[in-house]
């Protein structure tokens, strides 16, 4: 197949491509520069050139390619809302260029939305929309496109990590820089699910192979992570003290990480493994944490 890759230079789907090119798919990846263009060239993609701002490059990579996977997404999260609603923007139009077809949509979302309430399990077979994250807007509109007849598959994503990045635990490690002190909330008991990137890469892969509509995908290797554990490693890493702090101190040390400091966010990947036979098998997030160049993540 040729797929059409948004995010085709990020984190995840600068993976994705090599997974992709190896199962014998074309891959048509979005990029708005030259660089972006030169790295697709050498990984032996093809490069569209376009952005999330320009709808219209984005239905005409739809439009003339076999499917899609969306990855991209803007990660500014003191901007989060808008991001999420620019997201559901490029989510239509992107399925608005494979409507009337039986082109696969796979787009992305997070553990969370699958969590029937604070503290309980997430699993693919769940979509709790009334969840307080509005990342649940990607989920919300693939599932408007779904009811028009739009082929549409959703991969929710954990904290995603190497020994560089770690999802939202990375700019908790600026933060925790910042302020020179490594907190967590309460006794820190609250979890967050984490996979390595290359297993997650390895998940979209499984699911385009797959084209199964109107599913959802949890890429989680581990069910959940606390974030007493995660700051410990934070602080070790950076050397600095780690603390406690109550709900009222909490709001002002982590800023607009508060929204998700105290989630207790624990997801299983039971139905995704069965029905992809997907095997994650890289790193844990602690022995990334533990092996990061914390000297490398000051200068990123």
């Amino acid at each position: 197949m040729r797929v059409f890759l948004t995010g085709a230079t990020g984190f995840i789907g600068s993976r994705i491509v090599p997974e992709l090119l190896a199962a014998g798919h074309q891959v048509l990846g979005l990029t708005r520069s030259d660089a972006g263009a030169q790295s697709l060239a050498a990984a032996g993609a093809e490069a569209h050139r376009g952005d999330l701002e320009d709808l219209d490059s984005l239905r005409t990579g739809a439009a003339k390619s076999d499917a899609v996977i969306h990855t991209a997404f803007d990660h500014d999260f003191s901007n989060f809302v808008a991001n999420c609603e620019k997201d559901k923007r490029v989510i239509e139009a992107l399925g608005g260029a494979l409507a009337g077809s039986d082109r696969l949509l796979l787009i992305t979302s997070g553990t969370g939305m699958g969590s029937p309430g604070p503290g309980q399990l997430a699993k693919e077979d769940v979509f709790n929309t009334e969840h307080r994250n509005p990342r649940i807007l990607s989920e919300l509109t693939g599932a408007a496109l779904t009811e028009a007849g739009v082929k549409v598959s959703v991969v929710r994503l954990p904290q995603v990590h190497d020994t560089v990045k770690q999802g939202l635990i990375t700019p908790l490690l600026e933060l925790t820089r910042a302020k020179g002190v490594s907190a967590y909330i309460g006794e820190g008991r609250n979890r967050w699910p984490a996979g390595h990137v290359l297993d997650v890469a390895r998940l979209y892969r499984l699911a385009l192979d797959k084209q199964a509509a109107g599913v959802r995908y949890n890429a989680v290797a581990e069910e959940g992570v606390s974030m007493r554990d995660i700051a410990e490693a934070i602080g070790a890493g950076l050397n600095v003290p780690v603390v406690s702090m109550s709900p009222e101190e909490a709001a002002g040390h982590f800023g607009w990480l508060s929204i998700f400091a105290d989630l207790d966010m624990p997801a299983s990947s039971e139905w995704t493994r069965a029905e992809l036979g997907w095997q994650p098998s890289g790193p844990t997030l602690m022995a990334d944490l533990e092996r990061m160049d914390y000297s490398q993540a000051a200068a990123a």
